[in-house]
C-alpha cells in the first residue's frame, strides 16, 4: 500500500476485525531509534503491506487502540517501532512466541512455529536485506507477507491447545506484562550498566564512567545515532581510568579520534568529567542489587535443577517458568519478585518458600528424577 487513501480503506476494513496479525520490518543500525521500513497486516480474508516511507502510519493508532486482538511474534521490538510511528501500541496483545512457550517450545522462531503447527516452511530472507531500499524485490515482499499470512491460524491452534491445558490465561497475562514493559529511549543514568568493563570500576572512576555514559546516551538520542557513533565503550573506560583535564590529555586516550576532539564536544566531555569528580555518585545509587544471603546460595543451584525438571514435565519453556534471576529475587524477598505473584507463585514460588523454610525437601526419586515432598524431619540412622 503506497497511498494514504489506500491505507484508509484498509483501516476501514480492520475496524470490524476481532483479531489481526501484525509485523514490521525496520532498521536501527545507523540510528538510535528504529526506523520502520514496512508494516505487514493480515486479517480474516485479507492481507496488506504498508509502505511507511510514503504512507502516514499515524491513523493506524485507531486500530491499535481498538478492541481487536493484535497477534505478533517476538513482538518487543515491533512494539517499540509502533510506539514511535503511531504514538501507541496494541491495547490487546498475543505474542505467539510467548504462547508457544506455554506449549513446550523454547522461544521458537517464526519459521519453527509455522513448521510445527502447520507443516509450512516459510521462505528465507537474507539477514542483510535493506528494507529501506526501493523498490523492494518480489522475493522480499513474499518473505514479508509470509510473516503474517498464516499467523492467525497459528494463534488459533495455540489457543485451542492452551485452553485445553488451562494455560490460556497464563499466556494472556504474560503477554500483558510484555505489552506494559518499558521500552523506547533508555534512561541515560543507567547506560553505564551496559558496559561490562565499567561495572568492575569503583569509586571516582565509576562516577566518571557513569556520567560520560549518560552524556553519550543523551547525545545519541538528540542526534538519532547509535551510541557507538558518538563515543566507543573503550573511550568511556579510558576516560574513567585517566580522567582528563585538558584537550591534550583527551588526545592521549585510546578510542578517541578527531570527531571527539572538536572544541564543542571536547569542552562538553571535560565539563562532564570535572563535574563527576566534584560530585561523585554515592555508592548506594550505583551499586548492584544486594547479594543473596550466603546461607541461601546453595538453594539456587538445587532449585534450578528442580525448575528445569518441572519445566520439562509441564512442557513450559524454562525461561517462562523461572530464571535464575527470578529465584534470587524471590529468595532475597524483592517486592517485585516475579515468582511471588500470579500463576508462578502457586506452581513455583510457594513450593520454594516451603523448601527454604524447612517445610519441604527435595529428594531423588530414581532415574535422576527430583521430587519435592513434605519434610519428615527424621534423619537417617547414623547421620
Amino acid at each position: 500500500m503506497t497511498t494514504d487513501a489506500g491505507f484508509a480503506s484498509v483501516i476501514e476494513v480492520m475496524r470490524d476485525q476481532d483479531q489481526y496479525a501484525l509485523d514490521t520490518e525496520f532498521h536501527r543500525e545507523r540510528t538510535y531509534f528504529p526506523k520502520v521500513a514496512l508494516v505487514q497486516l493480515a486479517w480474516d480474508g485479507g492481507l496488506a503491506m504498508i509502505d511507511p516511507l510514503v504512507v502516514d502510519l499515524a491513523p493506524f493508532a485507531e486500530i491499535l487502540d481498538g478492541d481487536g486482538l493484535a497477534v505478533l511474534h517476538a513482538s518487543d521490538q515491533d512494539l517499540e517501532v509502533l510506539e514511535i510511528a503511531c504514538g501507541t501500541i496494541p491495547r490487546r496483545l498475543l505474542d505467539t512466541q510467548v504462547a508457544a512457550g506455554f506449549a513446550g517450545m523454547a522461544t521458537p522462531s517464526l519459521a519453527a512455529l509455522h513448521e510445527r503447527e502447520l507443516g509450512l516452511k516459510l521462505p528465507k530472507a537474507d539477514r542483510l536485506t535493506d528494507w529501506l531500499r526501493r523498490p523492494l524485490e518480489p522475493s522480499q515482499l513474499e518473505y514479508a507477507a509470509s510473516d503474517v499470512a498464516h499467523l492467525l491460524e497459528v494463534a488459533d491452534r495455540l489457543q485451542t491447545r492452551l485452553e485445553a491445558s488451562g494455560r490460556w490465561q497464563w499466556a494472556l497475562d504474560e503477554c500483558e506484562q510484555l505489552r506494559l514493559r518499558q521500552r523506547g529511549a533508555r534512561d541515560p543514568d543507567d547506560a553505564w550498566r551496559r558496559i561490562k568493563e565499567v561495572r568492575s570500576l569503583r569509586g571516582s572512576a565509576r562516577s566518571v564512567a557513569r556520567a560520560v555514559a549518560a552524556w553519550r546516551e543523551r547525545r545519541a538520542m538528540t542526534l538519532d545515532l547509535p551510541v557507538r557513533f558518538v563515543l566507543s565503550d573503550m573511550a568511556i573506560v579510558g576516560i574513567a581510568q585517566r580522567p582528563p583535564t585538558s584537550v591534550r590529555q583527551l588526545k592521549e586516550i585510546r578510542g578517541l579520534d578527531d570527531r571527539h576532539l572538536k572544541d564543542e564536544i571536547a569542552k562538553q566531555l571535560l565539563d562532564v568529567v570535572a563535574d563527576a569528580k566534584d560530585h561523585p555518585t554515592p555508592p548506594s545509587e550505583d551499586g548492584p542489587p544486594p547479594e543473596l544471603d550466603r546461607a541461601l546460595r546453595p538453594a539456587v543451584t538445587l532449585v534450578s535443577a528442580w525448575i528445569s525438571q518441572l519445566a520439562r514435565d509441564l512442557e513450559i519453556d524454562t525461561a517462562l517458568l523461572a530464571t535464575r534471576a527470578d529465584l534470587e529475587a524471590l529468595l532475597r524477598g524483592d517486592e517485585d519478585a516475579r515468582l511471588a505473584v500470579g500463576w508462578r507463585a502457586e506452581i513455583v514460588g510457594e513450593p520454594i518458600r516451603k523448601l527454604v523454610s524447612g517445610e519441604a525437601a527435595l529428594a531423588f526419586a530414581g532415574q535422576g528424577q527430583l521430587v519435592l515432598e513434605e519434610r519428615t524431619g527424621r534423619a537417617l540412622p547414623g547421620v
